[in-house]
């Protein structure tokens, strides 16, 4: 069955659908990995080519899923069988697969971000000064129950704001918690810049040595770009499909990448200061945040409270990541399968958190490895390295050969506004995408 998009739920406010649409972007692929891939690979010039990724390819891929999203007024899959038809909906289910297996291990992460804030005022900080904070670390994740119980935190709470639905739930949410995450932002950016020792951070991340630059830089760039912006997991076109008629989507695209990028250019803001100022490695790889920086924020005059913000944004980021994740699985179980919002979010909300309960037992070893890897880092690597890019390859191509006049209608509002970089997009979805989405899957395919 095709869903009830006569009487579809719509977005409140511009405003609003920006800033949920602005939280499914910003991730903790904002704040945690791009400041440590930025480390890697050497700072100001990585930046530079990451900006010049986002605004060519990640917007066009965007602008194309909304507006497939709005066009379709249906679920990911529903949106592939109407516009394509044949075996396009298939597309539509990597997406649900990517949004149900996705969440079910970022829960994980935001449960840990959730448990931090509480650790920063409870022994965190003076672990850290000893030395210890990896001990912390590792004695939280190994233990089952503390693991268990703030991953099912993080999904009742994500549960909760879905099953109120796109206004009254995700949007009335994010207009309260993305303001906040930015002036968190500004808070601890103001912090780390006034850190004795803060110039060399910034001479490192925003002065750019192009001799560090490689193909190797280019296609992490490239990545970056296309998983910070919660492409091909179905989530755009969901969140398109509750968008106005009248809106114009070529300017709410780039207001959106524009919020994202800001997150992730504030975040290195916050962090290059800092870790420079104490003297540690800028490229530490993702246990820079539970390891690293907790021991920065020990060395801080109030480095609790500096601890609890930090762990406060991330919590921000990841947990307005987890509504879109599950509102993709929702809006299907609504359209696909006729249940109500209710029905939709209690059921696969918990199907999902119990899938998380193997992420959630194997960083600490108590779950068998799937061919060497962790059962979080095997879904990660199934999710981001095989089927995330084959679908967003798929995506772009339907969009620039197979539905040209739609997508035409949709990004000009049948004529009413001109979009002057139709042509250029068109070219992006139709070559440049998928040629660069193609590369990072084959680099990526290594188990």
């Amino acid at each position: 069955m095709e869903g009830n998009s006569g009487n579809r739920e719509q977005w409140g406010s511009r405003f609003g659908f920006i800033m949920a649409a602005a939280g499914s972007a910003v991730g903790l692929g904002n704040i945690w990995r791009f400041p440590y891939i930025t480390g890697k690979y050497g700072g100001g010039a990585f930046v530079l080519v990451y900006l010049a990724v986002v605004i060519v390819l990640g917007s066009s891929l965007m602008l194309a899923e909304f507006a497939m999203g709005r066009r379709a007024k249906l679920d990911s899959v529903g949106t592939f069988r109407k516009l394509g038809g044949g075996a396009w909906p298939i597309v539509g289910w990597m997406g649900f697969f990517c949004g149900f297996v996705i969440l079910s291990y970022y829960a994980v992460i935001a449960g840990w971000t959730l448990a931090y804030m509480f650790k920063s005022f409870g022994g965190l900080m003076e672990a850290a000064a000893a030395g210890k904070a990896g001990d912390v670390f590792g004695a939280f994740v190994s233990d089952p129950v503390q693991a268990i119980a703030y991953h099912g935190v993080a999904m009742a709470i994500v549960i909760g704001v879905v099953y109120r639905g796109i206004s009254g739930g995700i949007e009335k949410s994010c207009k309260i918690l993305m303001p906040a995450l930015f002036l968190i932002l500004v808070l601890l950016i103001i912090r780390s810049l006034t850190l004795p020792g803060a110039e060399a951070g910034l001479r490192f991340y925003l002065l750019p040595d192009f001799s560090k630059l490689s193909s190797e830089a280019f296609l992490a760039a490239v990545g970056q770009g296309f998983y910070s912006l919660s492409l091909a997991m179905g989530i755009i076109i969901t969140y398109g499909s509750y968008l106005g008629k009248h809106e114009y989507m070529p300017k709410m695209t780039g207001t959106i990448v524009m919020l994202d990028t800001a997150v992730a250019i504030m975040a290195g803001l916050v962090i290059f200061p800092a870790v420079f100022a104490f003297g540690v490695d800028a490229g530490a790889g993702p246990g820079l945040t539970f390891v690293t920086l907790p021991i920065v924020f020990a060395k801080m005059p109030m480095g609790a409270f500096f601890s609890f913000a930090f762990f406060a944004l991330l919590f921000i980021a990841a947990i307005t990541s987890a509504f879109s994740l599950l509102e993709v699985v929702v809006t299907f179980a609504i359209d696909e399968l006729g249940w109500s919002r209710a029905k939709s979010a209690i059921v696969m909300g918990i199907a999902i958190a119990v899938l998380g309960i193997p992420s959630a037992l194997s960083v600490g070893g108590h779950f068998p490895k799937i061919c060497g890897k962790d059962f979080l880092d095997a879904m990660d690597f199934i999710t981001n390295n095989a089927v995330m890019p084959i679908g967003g390859m798929l995506t772009s191509f339907f969009v620039g050969w197979l539905w040209t006049k739609g997508a035409k209608d949709e990004v000009t509002n049948f004529g009413e506004h001109d979009f002057p970089f139709y042509t250029v997009w068109l070219w992006v979805c139709r070559v440049v995408a998928p040629v660069c989405i193609g590369l990072i899957f084959i680099t990526g395919l290594k188990w």
